[in-house]
C-alpha cells in the first residue's frame, strides 16, 4: 500500500558530499516521523538522523556538523545532505517512516505503518 524508495548513493572519494533521497508513495494520508539508519557491514543498524512533521531534526553525534536532514512534506520525500564523508560512513542507508494509511472510502486515516526503504548504499574511498 505504501513504500519507500531511497536514491542517490553512490561512490565518493573522502571529503566529498552526497545527497539522499527517500519518496513515499501510495494511499498516504499522512507522515510522521521520517529517519535515516544506516548499517556498515559486520555492525548493527544505527540512526543516522531523524525529523518530524514539523521540521524538528536530529542527527547522531557521529555525523553532527556533517550531515543534515530535511523533509519536503509536500512530495512526502526525506532528504539526507552528507558532507565531508569519511570511509566510516560507508554502509547502507536505509530510509524508515510512520506512516498512516489512508482510508479507502472516507477521508481518515486508516492503519498505522512503519516503513523501510530497499536500502542504498554509499561507499567512501581513502
Amino acid at each position: 500500500q505504501v513504500q519507500l524508495v531511497e536514491s542517490g548513493g553512490g561512490l565518493v572519494q573522502a571529503g566529498g558530499s552526497l545527497k539522499l533521497s527517500c519518496a513515499a508513495s501510495g494511499s498516504i494520508f499522512s507522515i510522521d516521523a521520517m529517519r535515516w539508519y544506516r548499517q556498515a557491514p559486520g555492525k548493527e543498524r544505527e540512526l543516522v538522523a531523524a525529523i518530524t512533521s514539523g521540521g524538528r531534526a536530529i542527527v547522531a553525534d557521529s555525523v553532527k556538523g556533517r550531515f543534515t536532514i530535511s523533509r519536503d512534506n509536500a512530495k512526502n520525500t526525506v532528504y539526507l545532505q552528507m558532507n565531508s564523508l569519511k570511509p566510516e560512513d560507508t554502509a547502507v542507508y536505509y530510509c524508515n517512516a510512520h506512516i498512516w494509511v489512508a482510508h479507502p472510502v472516507i477521508v481518515s486515516p486508516d492503519k498505522y505503518l512503519e516503513v523501510w526503504g530497499q536500502g542504498t548504499l554509499v561507499t567512501v574511498s581513502s
